[in-house]
């Protein structure tokens, strides 16, 4: 039975007790700590009392009728430092960085609620805490006691000092730079705990385990990759072969413990997420894996409300993401310190991590930094990088340091399977789509914009009505994504052909826009496309015809490229120079040959081109960080150029829904979209606070029409 079970730790719907919160979280710490080389009767000190202030009457009291605004402010980590003197001083750093800091910045924290925030902007903290001692610590005392803490009696004087003391140790600590390595661990722990509750104890055996990757030691004359060895001393890989070489292979078998594994898009990541978790749950019949994004508890498949809060927390045995949520360690941003000890010493992926614009690039090379400085063995597989992006790389890395791996000419020579043709414009495509249709090719179009893809879909939807069409890309809502994307694979939930699109043996045309270029494994008859970056365009030719057998060596099939426009805003969102200089290199009527896509790249991308970030990241090389100890930053300006501004927006009909569902329903009625877009649009003050669209905005085959919505914005029906 729980100590004090009428004291709780969180409110409806589950009303857990303090008690059990704290054993969730000492248990959670002890796993955690002993992964990690934490001193574990430190670490299991810090999670009996990071909460215990929760016991005060004041914080049972809105647990269960909520903060109302005008209301003092009430930190349950400022009262449970008010027992600290009750362990030995030898410990108090650790205790009070776990403490105070595990949920708020101590100074400038977003709502001002740090301990030195309220010290500078509210009267009398420490009184305000303390209120009815006499009478509540009586009850933390027994749940102390409950845990072997030796409970003696501490009257108002001593619980003072212990919060002076605590000001004081945050006053000197932030006056430091770096981050708190016990304040990440706690918050692991924590997190954990309080995500999972009474299911965590099932959980925390898997956690922290490194996987069997021996499937991957599978070997194919098809496969190049896979008959070169992967044994080295050197912690680091540089992989460059073209798709289809077996890249994915070859960067599991340089992997010696748990994997992080980072792809550029969301529909990449969900198909790498399965794949992933097909090939290795045969010798990890356990395997705890996950997929981490805006959406990744929808694409996830898990079967309980528990797999799918897992996602988001420590201790995978292999973690498929975005270098995006890797973007926390580099900016301190919330929870940066948990990530950087659930990262250090594992083995990071990094496929494809040239296909951003010059921002994104910046931030690449400053994780490829950080990883390395925490220990991380970092394994880059890659296509089209250019080889000044390459040499940068591997001046971070250090050649000694870095094992290189390439095809040589022969064997690229086999993988040549396109014949490239140009021409003018869409208008010149009809009669391409219609002999392809004839010869019942599968036929992919790719557009640079939604709406341009949204634009071409209504014309061939007319021209070629009874031939099975599929619009995919980035703004449908989250579960209709998820469903076309099972549709374009052709792949049913347990991996089994539903003769769809990419699985059909018949004529089908799907419509894109760059969702489709890394590592979707799909392999279709005919591409036409609009000019994109020459490396983007290599990642989309690999779409067609990728499928390999021996006897499929040596036969191509046709790509087609069209012009590039002739003005900046046409060209959006690529640089219009770009899209010239890679249009220009390439030849018309001619075989694609793997072995000059390199010179071609490095034609148009002759130098390193990114933008400085070094006066916004909070690493600054060597081991020099520019925070301050036990603070946060909660935004960066870098961060709002990039798809991680984007905001969620609903359709009127589905407000209702939207309100009486659950978190993962909710999910699936979002629709991604960037804030400039919907800002001007009601948004409602639940869930994720999206914007409300017209319904007459979206449709589930052509996703969400912002010229349709900015049409019928007066019809909402609240306004």
């Amino acid at each position: 039975m729980d100590v004090c079970d009428h004291i709780k730790a969180k409110g409806a719907p589950e009303f857990t007790t303090l008690y059990a919160h704290l054993c969730q979280v000492k248990s959670a710490i002890k796993v955690f700590a002993g992964y990690l080389n934490f001193d574990v009767e430190t670490a299991k000190l810090g999670a009996v009392f990071h909460d215990i202030g929760k016991a005060s009457p004041i914080f049972q009291e809105r647990l269960v009728s909520k903060y109302k605004t005008g209301q003092s402010t009430f930190r349950h980590e400022i009262a449970s430092c008010f027992f600290l003197s009750l362990v030995e001083k030898t410990y108090h750093p650790q205790l009070i960085e776990m403490i105070i800091a595990h949920h708020k910045s101590i100074e400038n924290d977003k709502g001002l609620k740090g301990i030195l925030d309220l010290e500078e902007n509210e009267d009398d903290i420490f009184e305000f805490h303390i209120e009815h001692w006499d009478v509540w610590k009586l009850d933390a005392l027994k749940i102390l006691a409950g845990f072997g803490i030796n409970s003696r009696d501490i009257g108002y004087d001593e619980a003072k000092e212990n919060y002076f003391k605590v000001l004081e140790y945050c006053e000197n600590t932030i006056m430091n730079n770096g981050y708190s390595e016990w304040r990440g661990l706690l918050m692991s722990a924590d997190h954990f705990a309080s995500a999972l509750s009474s299911a965590a104890p099932d959980y925390l055996p898997h956690t922290f385990k490194k996987p069997i990757l021996e499937f991957y030691n599978r070997t194919s004359q098809l496969y190049p990759l896979s008959l070169k060895k992967a044994s080295s001393n050197r912690p680091h890989t540089m992989v460059v072969a073209c798709t289809g070489a077996g890249k994915t292979d070859y960067l599991f078998r340089r992997c010696r413990g748990r994997v992080f594994y980072t792809l550029p898009f969301q529909a990449s990541i969900n198909a790498m997420f399965k794949r992933v978790k097909t090939d290795l749950i045969k010798l990890n019949p356990n395997l705890d894996i996950r997929v981490l994004h805006s959406s990744s508890k929808i694409s996830s498949g898990a079967e309980s409300h528990e797999d799918m809060l897992l996602q988001r927390l420590v201790g995978s045995s292999v973690k498929v993401l975005t270098p995006y949520q890797l973007a926390s360690i580099i900016f301190a941003t919330r929870g940066f310190e948990s990530m950087i000890e659930d990262l250090k010493g594992c083995d990071v992926i990094l496929d494809e991590i040239h296909t951003y614009d010059n921002v994104s690039k910046s931030i690449v090379l400053k994780i490829v930094e950080v990883l390395n400085h925490i220990g991380c063995r970092i394994h880059i597989g890659t296509a089209t990088m250019s080889s000044s992006l390459y040499n940068e790389i591997i001046d971070l890395l250090g050649r000694d340091f870095v094992s290189e791996i390439s095809l040589d000419s022969i064997e690229l020579e086999k993988f040549d399977r396109h014949i490239l043709h140009k021409i003018g414009s869409w208008d010149d495509a009809h009669a391409v789509i219609k002999e392809a249709i004839k010869k019942n090719n599968k036929i992919l179009l790719v557009c640079n914009r939604v709406d341009s893809a949204q634009e071409m879909f209504e014309i061939v939807k007319e021209a070629f009505s009874d031939i099975p069409l599929l619009l995919i890309h980035s703004r449908f809502k989250r579960g209709d994504r998820r469903d076309k994307e099972a549709s374009l694979l052709g792949l049913d939930s347990q991996g089994n052909t539903t003769f769809e699109f990419n699985t059909s043996s018949n004529a089908c045309i799907v419509v894109s826009t760059q969702v489709v270029e890394v590592s979707l494994d799909i392999s279709f008859d005919l591409m036409i496309t609009e000019t994109a970056p020459i490396d983007s365009l290599i990642q989309r030719f690999g779409r067609i015809n990728r499928k390999r057998t021996p006897a499929t060596i040596g036969t191509y099939k046709p790509v087609y490229v069209i012009a590039p426009p002739e003005d900046e805003k046409a060209a959006r969102p690529y640089e219009l120079e770009i899209l010239r200089k890679s249009y220009a290199v390439l030849d018309h009527d001619q075989v694609l040959h793997e072995s000059d896509y390199q010179e071609k790249i490095n034609c148009v991308y002759p130098d390193l081109s990114y933008t400085s970030i070094e006066n916004h990241t909070a690493y600054k090389g060597n081991g020099r960080w520019n925070v301050p100890m036990l603070t946060h930053r909660d935004r960066s300006i870098l961060l709002e150029l990039l798809e991680v501004d984007s905001v969620n927006c609903i359709v009127d009909s589905d407000c209702q829904a939207y309100e009486q569902a659950g978190f993962e329903d909710q999910m699936m009625l979002e629709i991604p979209v960037r804030y400039y877009a919907v800002k001007n649009y009601f948004q409602l003050n639940f869930g994720s606070n999206p914007f409300v669209i017209p319904d007459s905005g979206y449709s589930r085959e052509t996703g969400l029409d912002l010229a349709k919505a900015n049409d019928r914005k007066a019809d909402l029906n609240f306004l």
